[in-house]
């Protein structure tokens, strides 16, 4: 049954866009926030009307992302399988796959044949250009897709390595479609403006070198002491870190009298540091705190669980930078020393994404007053204020000033000689919650409630006789994505064949081999969610026997 989608108006402009485009690349930057992966798959449930043929391609950056991709695609009709590696059949009763850029540059030849004549979604496409090896893989991998549709919240600039199916012009990368943070603030309920309050200190270390150097975030140092004196400042050792916690929990603490749920991210620089800032917020402030860090297997779990609960804290590294649908995240706290401008904007976005309902949404990031950090900043707030500006002509906002010159953070070679001494935080540029000259997030009436509707036609299946049986909900749309819930059944299947084995002593093989003969399948990789099923009701009516 067709059923109607509400777009953004960017949205409508950039599928028309893609609809009337005739080359097979696309390439569309919008800010974090504004919807990128809703119009994603709605061109692509367009192209599988269209070409009921074609299989479906998503490249993420993480993990986690393919399970977020997996379900938003499962709301449109449209089944993804997240957990399939390139030693895995294709699966049969499934639009396609969701894979990471990490997995297209280990095997790109699983995946050549399989996105022939295919539609391949390539999310935070800035990525294929991490290294020359993964950029090639792409390339190799998606060279025969009738479409490729490359999505960015980052607007990006080429370095050595040209990102594939990416036009340049003078080393600049061409979009087909550009949405930025101020046109979104403009159009109102789509994002939140994000205020940066910058925190000085006093810092003391002990150089490489042996020498006691002292500074605050105002004095000019070059980029070896620069890096010495921000790490200095996040120790856990010092009182600039807590001092900044104090601050921030402060701030959400006051959110959370308006929006219960409000949550807090604090961006650690390494595994032992975020787990220190953890007992931090928990011995300190007795906040409740969720950590996740890229060496945990759990942690895309853990996040999508913060995502819905109520926790007051997620302390993250490498792992809540880009993507990730965190809506209740009001308050940032910066406490990594990686300084990238891509990193930085990445941050940012996890902040930005608008919750429907609530009147006021202004969102911190909480920094340290270093000069790089402030000309990001600055960049931001200047499309901020310009767009907020438009909709109030008659205030004056506050505007924040810097270089735009990028200055990037290198790691030192010697800083295991490096020693933080002391950290004291200092005088600070903090603009308040309720600042009268700051009333800059009144909605404006019925932008995205007057949104273009669109008629969406129902994908065709991607195995008819497969789909008729699988366990969709009524009305078409599933509870969890199929991807989800053969996960779940291929782990109760497991379950019930070392159930099976304690009961009656036999070997896990000849069990397995039953139960497969049953469901009339050679793997449970290969299985269809019908034939899983199958399989589950052989086992308990086994175990019913036994």
């Amino acid at each position: 049954m067709a059923r109607t989608i509400r777009l953004r108006p960017w949205q409508k402009d950039a599928l028309e866009k893609f609809r009337t485009t005739e080359r097979s690349d696309f390439l569309a930057v919008a800010t974090p926030g504004a919807g990128k992966t809703t119009f994603a798959l709605t061109a692509v449930a367009q192209e599988l009307t269209a070409y009921p043929h074609r299989r479906v391609v998503v490249v993420a950056p993480t993990a986690h992302l393919k399970l977020q991709w997996a379900r938003a695609a499962a709301k449109l009709g449209i089944h993804l399988e997240a957990s399939w590696a390139s030693a895995d059949p294709w699966p049969r009763d499934m639009h396609g796959v969701v894979v990471t850029y990490q997995q297209v540059a280990a095997d790109p030849r699983q995946l050549r044949g399989p996105s022939d004549d295919a539609i391949v979604v390539l999310d935070e496409v800035h990525h294929a250009g991490t290294d020359r090896a993964w950029g090639d893989s792409v390339a190799h991998a998606f060279e025969n897709a009738a479409r490729r549709l490359s999505l960015s919240g980052t607007p990006f600039r080429s370095d050595i390595n040209p990102i594939p199916f990416v036009t340049y012009t003078w080393e600049e990368a061409v979009a087909d479609y550009t949405y930025g943070y101020g046109e979104a603030l403009r159009d109102g309920r789509v994002v939140r403006p994000v205020l940066f309050p910058r925190v000085d200190g006093e810092m003391e270390w002990a150089a490489p070198d042996g020498a006691i150097l002292s500074a605050t975030f105002q004095d000019e140092l070059d980029r070896v002491a620069a890096s010495q004196r921000l790490r200095t400042a996040l120790s856990l050792g010092g009182q600039w870190l807590p001092e900044v916690l104090s601050r921030a929990d402060a701030t959400l603490a006051e959110v959370r009298t308006s929006h219960p749920d409000a949550g807090g991210l604090v961006i650690a620089t390494d595994v032992d540091h975020a787990h220190g800032i953890a007992r931090l917020l928990r011995e300190r402030f007795g906040r409740s705190v969720t950590v996740a860090t890229s060496d945990d297997p759990d942690a895309s779990s853990k996040i999508a669980a913060f995502a819905e609960d109520d926790t007051e804290w997620i302390v993250a590294v490498r792992m809540v930078s880009e993507g990730v649908d965190i809506p209740r995240l009001r308050v940032g706290v910066w406490a990594t020393t990686t300084v990238t401008e891509l990193f930085f904007r990445q941050a940012v976005g996890r902040l930005v994404r608008w919750t429907p309902g609530l009147r006021r949404q202004r969102a911190f990031l909480y920094l340290p007053d270093d000069i790089r950090l402030r000309v990001f900043a600055a960049s931001i707030a200047e499309a901020r204020t310009h767009a907020l500006k438009r909709r109030k002509e008659d205030q004056d906002l506050l505007r924040e000033e810097g270089m735009l010159d990028e200055v990037v953070a290198e790691r030192d070679e010697q800083m295991s000689l490096f020693e933080a001494l002391s950290a004291t935080a200092t005088t600070s540029h903090e603009p308040g919650l309720l600042d009268a000259d700051m009333d800059d997030d009144i909605e404006p009436d019925g932008i995205l409630a007057d949104g273009p509707e669109i008629m969406l036609a129902p994908p065709p299946p991607p195995l008819a006789s497969m789909m008729a049986q699988d366990g969709d909900a009524p009305g078409g749309l599933p509870q969890v994505s199929r991807s989800e819930r053969k996960k779940e059944l291929r782990q109760a299947n497991s379950d019930r064949v070392q159930l099976i084995c304690r009961l009656t002593g036999m070997e896990a093989r000849r069990v397995n081999a039953s139960l497969n003969e049953h469901a009339r399948i050679t793997s449970i990789n290969d299985a269809t969610l019908p034939q899983l099923e199958r399989r589950l009701a052989e086992a308990d009516a086994w175990l019913s026997r036994a």
